[in-house]
């Protein structure tokens, strides 16, 4: 039982803030019984440790049953918050290890049907948090984020995602415009959601759209949406149909709906 908030055997955890765990020490946190049940269920990330207490514990024993390796602190809540430096409730962290980044191209399958999202500029981690959410719910087998975006292992983005973050493959690009290439060499139909007037009714192209489409969805952020780069090197301009005075979605919102009906 760590009794301490300074015990060495927890210094990973101290002041816990997402840019400094990502900058110095290659990890990210989950937070909660779900979010920790998941990284160590179904996560491609390794975890270095757990910090939790003692109810948790008993909640994710018949997971670490059979793990020996893997570092388990158990302390009481109130040493917990004073270790990570935030409002802390939900029983369990867990530091989980990044890993070197993976490659967009590992995510462009040369063959079959394959839906992925491609993410220019979102910068609220509640909002890429809720995108890979829409995308582990119909089915997309990835999401590309431009160098701009919000860290999809940010505490804030692993929570609203649900814990899709963990699962779900992403990739990161230095070069956006070589990435839309890349798609495009690899064969996908680049569909751009935009709410520009002269882009097409999402109803008529869906209908247009095969069963289980090859497509990269190419979703901006609210406000400034796409660049005219990345709308200059789609196939399709799709928007969604609205009510009079409204001209536009939450990015995550207008994501579930194009999904439910492209993909």
């Amino acid at each position: 039982m760590v009794e301490d908030p300074a015990d060495p055997r927890i210094a990973g955890y101290r002041d816990a803030r997402d840019g400094e765990l990502r900058r110095r020490e290659g990890l990210f946190l989950a937070e909660g019984r779900l979010l920790v049940r998941r990284l160590l269920e179904a996560s491609r990330f390794p975890v270095q440790s757990l910090l939790v207490t003692p109810p948790a514990l008993d909640d994710l024993r018949d997971l670490l049953a059979d793990d020996d390796s893997t570092p388990v602190h158990v302390a009481s809540a109130e040493t917990i918050r004073a270790v990570v430096g935030f409002k802390f409730h939900r029983g369990c962290l867990a530091l989980g290890v990044r890993g070197e980044p993976r490659a967009p191209e590992t995510l462009m399958d040369p063959v079959g049907p394959r839906t992925l999202l491609a993410l220019e500029g979102v910068t609220d981690p509640d909002n890429v948090g809720a995108v890979f959410r829409n995308a582990a719910a119909f089915g997309a087998a990835g999401v590309l984020l431009s160098s701009h975006c919000a860290d999809p292992l940010y505490r804030k983005a692993i929570r609203v995602s649900m814990g899709a973050t963990l699962s779900l493959p992403f990739a990161q690009a230095s070069d956006w415009p070589a990435v839309l290439a890349a798609l495009r060499h690899a064969g996908y139909r680049l569909v751009a959601l935009c709410p520009a007037a002269e882009a097409e009714d999402i109803v008529e192209v869906a209908a247009r759209v095969p069963r289980r489409p090859r497509l990269a969805l190419l979703l901006g952020a609210e406000g400034a949406g796409l660049s005219g780069t990345t709308r200059g090197a789609a196939d399709v301009e799709v928007r969604i149909p609205m009510a009079a005075g409204i001209d536009s979605l939450n990015v995550a919102a207008a994501c579930g709906i194009a999904l439910h009906r492209l993909a």
